[in-house]
């Protein structure tokens, strides 16, 4: 199983990005998905999760409003759409494959793991 994130740069505060997440190896379809990221000398944190068929989802009260998570099953790709970008933002961001197909803020309930992109928001 591969899961291949990519869209990750140095953008300033107030910018926009798209984060991708490519799984191959795996039975997308049925998986729920989730985006995760870590700060330099912080643990990892939940950021979004999203259901297998995309019906449902839940974000961190810290990105709400801001940050919309989306899948194309088509495709086998999840996908994190960014706006208003904050130098709070800045961490490596990591994809994730549930363990189940309904939404998880838990990092237990994911199995499989991204390499990450890096995001960094300068002020």
């Amino acid at each position: 199983v591969q899961l291949q994130a990519s869209g990750g740069g140095l953008v300033q505060a107030g910018d926009s990005l798209r984060l991708s997440c490519t799984v191959s190896g795996h039975t997308f379809s049925t998986t729920a998905m989730g985006w995760f990221r870590q700060a330099p000398g912080q643990e990892r944190q939940f950021v979004a999760t999203i259901n297998w068929n995309g019906g449902m989802t839940e974000y961190a009260d810290s990105v709400k409003g801001r940050f919309t998570i989306s899948r194309d099953n088509d495709k086998d790709t999840v996908y994190l759409q960014i706006f208003s970008l904050k130098p709070e933002d800045t961490g490596t961001y990591f994809c994730a494959a549930g363990r189940y197909s309904y939404i998880s803020n838990s990092s237990r309930m994911y199995e499989f793991w991204g390499q990450g992109t890096q995001v960094t928001v300068s002020s």
